[in-house]
C-alpha cells in the first residue's frame, strides 16, 4: 500500500476532492492510504502562529521552518538531523515541496513517484516557505504548471491523483493508463530517453457515428485494427504538435 501525507494549514481543502472517483475506490481497496496533516498542530504560541515576515524586508508572510520540520519528523517518526548531521531519508520515501519556484511536474515524475511506497506533500503557502525547508527537509521541490496558486493544496491533489490512478489495481484495466497522453512512443514499458517521442493522446469517438453531420472517421469502424492503430499514432503526432509543440516528437 502507497501512503500519501498532506501537510496543509487547511486541512478541510481536501474533504472533496479526495473521497471521489479513482482516489475514493483505491482507498477503498486498500491500494492507497492518504493522511492530511494540520500543520497547526506544531505550533507553540496561542495564536498557532505558522508564519513569519522574511528577513530582509518583503512583501507578504513565510511559513517557518519549526513547525514543518516538526511535523514531518512526527510523520516519519524519526528526526531528519541539524546542520551537523543529517539524517538521509529512505529511497522509498520522498518529502516533496509544492512550489511555483520547482522543477515542474510531469507525467514520468508521476510515474516515478508511483514505484516508492511513500510521498510527503508539503503544501506551500503565502509568499513562501522558509529556504531550509526546501534545502535541508524536501527532497525535491515541485511545481504543477508555470502559474502560481494561492497555496499548495491544489497542486498536491493533482499530484495525488496523477500518482495514484497509475497503482497497480487502482484502474482496473492496466491498459487505460498505457494509451494516455504524455506517454513516450512507441510505448510505457521503455523508460524516457532525450529526442524519444512525448504524444497527446489521440482522438476519441463513440456513438452516434453521424453527430449533426460529423462523421466518426472510416478507419475507426472499418475493422482494420493494424489500420486504426495507424491513424492513431498519426493524429497523436499532429496533435501534439498543433497543440504542445514544445514537446519533443523527435524523428518517429
Amino acid at each position: 500500500m502507497m501512503r500519501f501525507d498532506l501537510i496543509t494549514i487547511f486541512p478541510d481543502f481536501f474533504v472533496g476532492p479526495l473521497d471521489h472517483g479513482i482516489i475514493r475506490r483505491t482507498k477503498e481497496a486498500g491500494i492507497a492510504q492518504i493522511h492530511v496533516q494540520d500543520l497547526r498542530e506544531f505550533t507553540k504560541d496561542r495564536h498557532r502562529s505558522v508564519d513569519d515576515r522574511p528577513f530582509g524586508g518583503g512583501e507578504g508572510m513565510v511559513l517557518k521552518p519549526e513547525p514543518l520540520f516538526e511535523a514531518v519528523e512526527k510523520l516519519l517518526g524519526h528526526e531528519v538531523g541539524d546542520a551537523h548531521a543529517q539524517v538521509a531519508l529512505r529511497g522509498t520515501t520522498a518529502v516533496v515541496l509544492m512550489s511555483a519556484a520547482g522543477r515542474l511536474f510531469t507525467q514520468e515524475t508521476a510515474r516515478r513517484y508511483a514505484k516508492m511506497e511513500r510521498l510527503v506533500l508539503i503544501c506551500g503557502r503565502y509568499e513562501g516557505v522558509d529556504e531550509r525547508v526546501a534545502e535541508h527537509l524536501a527532497t525535491e521541490e515541485i511545481c504543477v504548471g508555470d502559474y502560481v496558486l494561492s497555496g499548495g493544496e491544489l497542486a498536491a491533489g493533482i499530484v495525488v491523483d496523477a500518482v495514484t490512478r497509475l497503482l497497480p489495481g487502482a484502474l482496473g484495466n492496466e491498459a487505460s493508463s498505457e494509451n494516455e497522453s504524455f506517454q513516450e512512443y512507441p510505448g510505457p514499458s521503455e523508460s524516457a530517453k532525450p529526442g524519444k517521442p512525448v504524444l497527446l493522446d489521440f482522438p476519441h469517438y463513440t456513438r452516434p457515428a453521424e453527430f449533426r453531420g460529423w462523421k466518426v472517421p472510416e478507419v475507426l469502424v472499418g475493422g482494420n485494427h493494424a489500420e486504426v492503430a495507424r491513424w492513431r499514432r498519426q493524429k497523436a503526432v499532429e496533435k501534439t504538435a498543433r497543440n504542445r509543440p514544445d514537446l519533443s516528437l523527435g524523428n518517429g
